[in-house]
């Protein structure tokens, strides 16, 4: 594996944008850490939402269907964290790759849709978005207004009148567009992994994925390289920095 980082001569930039350009198929696979420099903090840090709201306890489409004034105690303080945050340096070279043609889709965990504010078109949100309010007796869907965030009565369906929730995956819940994604990784062989670990299922089965079909994996992150030993390039550091020096490094196309 070869580790590039903020002290990297240009070259080793140079050496993977060109790997990069060379690629057939290239997509990426997006996590909390891409929207940090944003603003929104990591949910599983220390201090982040999970440590004040326990996800088994608030974030359950259980407790959802039987207690929904106390899962919009969740969904408040999700949307608040929220609203208002606009998409990073590192948004923005997503988007930029995809407009060149480099990638072809971008499959994330995060439910902020900055990756869409950013100007990416392909995008799979497998957990859903915060921007949506979706009924699931008769499946509504409405565009979200900082109103429903701040109001101590919780929204009702307009149509069947049943409480609404944010168009995110609950626990309990399928993650979605997993077959769609399985498919856009085939004849995949560059994946960036940024932002994440890639850890956790089901999000872990799509570097698997890639490997077995003989693809590679990139990953950028703040996170020690030991980590991402299958990684065959490792972009540590601020990925605010790390994803656009790339993108800038890229040599212009035959």
């Amino acid at each position: 594996m070869i580790v590039i980082d903020r002290n990297s001569p240009p070259e080793d930039y140079r050496q993977a944008a060109h790997r990069l350009r060379e690629a057939d198929k290239v997509l990426a696979l997006t996590g909390a850490g891409i929207s940090v420099p944003s603003g929104i903090a990591d949910f599983r840090s220390p201090g982040g939402l999970w440590s004040i709201y326990s996800p088994e306890e608030y974030a359950t489409l259980s407790v959802f269907r039987t207690n929904p004034e106390k899962a919009w105690l969740l969904y408040r303080a999700l949307g608040k964290a929220l609203c208002g945050k606009i998409p990073n340096k590192a948004h923005h070279a997503l988007a930029e790759l995809e407009k060149s043609g480099l990638l072809h889709g971008t499959i994330t965990q995060n439910v902020d849709h900055l990756h869409h504010r950013a100007g990416s078109t392909r995008v799979y949100e497998m957990h859903g978005d915060h921007h949506h309010l979706h009924c699931l007796w008769c499946g509504n869907l409405i565009p979200v207004v900082p109103d429903h965030y701040e109001q101590p009565d919780i929204p009702h369906c307009d149509v069947c009148g049943k409480p609404l929730k944010p168009h995110v995956v609950l626990f309990g819940e399928a993650v979605r567009h997993m077959d769609t994604i399985e498919r856009a990784l085939g004849g995949c062989d560059i994946l960036m992994i940024i932002g994440t670990s890639a850890q956790v299922y089901p999000a872990a089965f799509l570097p698997e994925l890639v490997t077995a079909r003989g693809g590679n994996l990139w990953y950028f992150n703040t996170d020690s390289p030991e980590r991402h030993h299958c990684g065959v390039f490792y972009f540590h550091g601020d990925v605010a920095s790390t994803l656009p020096r790339l993108v800038a490094s890229l040599p212009a196309a035959h």
